[in-house]
């Protein structure tokens, strides 16, 4: 299996690199439009600011090569930053648009947790996972390996929220608040967390995620 890691300037790339590696995947990390449209399979890491990031995509000519791979079918994985530029736009630091592959918005953390208390922001924590959407437990997703109440780590001061109950596969809870922690339209996946840094759990879902790509074959 033949794993695609875009790269446009704001992602810890290596640990993302070793996370698939560990399994066998080969691993292309790149910048080029076409490499992304030639890929079997597609990871957008990434961590900072929105806007940034999607600047980076932009000026590398790479937004209209994801959009056209995942209308294609192909499977795509969003990390963290990743996974918010999937979403229609971002409030962070003024409203920016997203490659709009889950309708949703990102949002700020609030400085407050649900009964008024300070909360630190960023978020920077290991969290539980809990299936959302309606569903019991994580089958037949990126998630099938991770049992309800696993934790992985989180580092954020934004958080997207799926314009739909049904995008929402998996939530936590902090601040007293349900956040939405992994997202899913189709074949585009998003994990708020980074699997690449959360232990056994975030290698099972790396193990998961290339599972699903060697179905999709």
């Amino acid at each position: 299996m033949k794993v695609t890691v875009i790269d446009y300037g704001l992602s810890n790339l290596l640990s993302v690199q070793h996370a698939f590696a560990h399994f066998g995947a080969e691993v292309q990390v790149t910048s080029s439009p076409a490499d992304v449209l030639a890929a079997d399979a597609l990871v957008l890491p990434g961590v900072g600011a929105f806007q940034d990031g999607m600047q980076g995509l932009e000026q590398l000519g790479l937004i209209e090569p994801i959009k056209q791979k995942t209308a294609q079918g192909t499977l795509l994985l969003g990390i963290c930053l990743g996974m918010q530029m999937l979403f229609d736009e971002s409030e962070e630091f003024g409203l920016h648009k997203g490659l709009g592959l889950i309708p949703g918005r990102v949002v700020r953390i609030p400085d407050v947790d649900a009964d008024g208390s300070p909360q630190r922001v960023p978020h920077i924590s290991w969290n539980p996972l809990y299936p959302a959407g309606g569903r019991t437990d994580f089958s037949g997703t990126a998630l099938q390996n991770v049992q309800p109440g696993q934790e992985c780590y989180f580092i954020h001061s934004y958080v997207a929220k799926p314009a739909a109950e049904e995008y929402r596969l998996a939530d936590t809870v902090y601040g007293g608040r349900k956040v939405c922690a992994a997202a899913q339209k189709g074949c585009v996946i998003g994990t708020q967390f980074h699997p690449e840094k959360s232990g056994p759990v975030g290698l099972g879902i790396i193990k998961a995620y290339l599972d699903l790509c060697a179905q999709a074959e």
